[in-house]
Formats: C-alpha cells, structure tokens, sequence
C-alpha cells in the first residue's frame, strides 16, 4: 500500500458557508507504475467439514493436513467416559503416502474438494511438461511428466506414437497426472 503522504497533491479547495461546516476536498493522484496488484486465489475454502462418523471408505478426508482417499475405516464402541472413536487410514492422493488418525465420531473432519479432469495429450517438451488440450480446446503446459512407472509408460506410449488420455486430479492448490488411457477414438 503507498502511504497517503507520498502521494502528489493536485488540488485542494475549501467550501464554507454559515449553514455548512467547512468542507475540505482532497485530490490525489498516484503513479500508475507505483500501483501493484497481487494475483491470488478466490479465497474460496480448499476443503468443507463433514462429522467423522458421515465419512465412508474411498470417500476422501483430509489426514495430517494432506488430501487422502480413505482405504480403511473402523469404528470403536462408546466408553464409560466418552464418544465411540473412528480410526481412519488414508492414502495421500498425490504421493501415495499412508496417513492414519483416530478421532471422536461426532468430530468435524476436513474433506477436500477433488476435481478430476481428462487432457488430451498433444506433446512432452524436451524439459519433462506435458502439452495437455481440454475438452474446450485450451491448451496447457504446466504440468511435469510423472514420476516412476506411470511416467514411463506414458513417455513410451506417447513415442510409439498413440493417441493418451491424461486424468489430471486436482486439490488443496496441488495437481498431477494420476492415470492414462488410450484415446481408442482417436487412434489411426
């Protein structure tokens, strides 16, 4: 924000009269190159609260602040001193990677919002990222090839020249690709 007293003052005018109190305007002008907007999200939340005890097994669940698909799910009997417990086993769906909690089952857990989406695969730059074309045409370059096996594969598809699919998954500002298929449509 540019401080009040560093902008240049253009004019200023007073109005008084007996029936007003005196009335100051102010003009001032800033430099337009001084002006910076910051770009950002919508602000719009990442995930939404469900009751633990509403959560169900391939539903996703957010576990130690990651976006998990629930693999396993077991509920505890109530005891003397409190709430039946929910334990939670998750898988993180971007790296694979296993996250557990136990919580009451009247707990609000955070649920992410997952979006999943299919690209037409149109080229892999020489430095890894993938040329993705939606269903609307657009055309995207942000993405990396994927790591490990399912990298390979799409690279190897791709040379031999077969017209892929891509299923990006999207959540919590994170996005990869997570599966492929042949586009048999498209296939010559």
């Amino acid at each position: 924000m540019i401080p009040r007293s560093s902008l240049p003052v253009l004019a200023t005018c007073e109005y008084s009269t007996t029936l007003f109190a005196p009335l100051t305007l102010l003009f001032i002008m800033a430099d337009i190159e001084d002006t910076h907007f910051d770009t950002g999200d919508s602000g719009a939340s990442v995930t939404y609260p469900m009751q633990c005890s509403a959560l169900r097994k391939n539903g996703f669940v957010m576990l130690k602040s990651r976006p998990c698909k629930i693999v396993e799910m077991s509920t505890s009997k109530t005891g003397k001193h409190g709430h039946a417990k929910v334990h939670l086993v998750g898988l993180d769906i971007f790296s694979g990677k296993k996250y557990e909690d136990i919580c009451p089952s009247t707990h609000n857990m955070d649920v992410p919002f997952v979006k999943r989406e299919d690209y037409q695969l149109t080229d892999i730059s020489d430095d890894g990222y993938l040329c993705l074309m939606s269903d609307n045409g657009e055309l995207r370059e942000d993405l990396k090839l994927p790591d490990g096996d399912l990298g390979s594969q799409l690279k190897s598809e791709y040379d031999a020249g077969k017209e892929l699919l891509c299923t990006v998954l999207k959540s919590c500002g994170e996005e990869c690709v997570i599966a492929i298929k042949t586009n048999t449509a498209l296939d010559k």
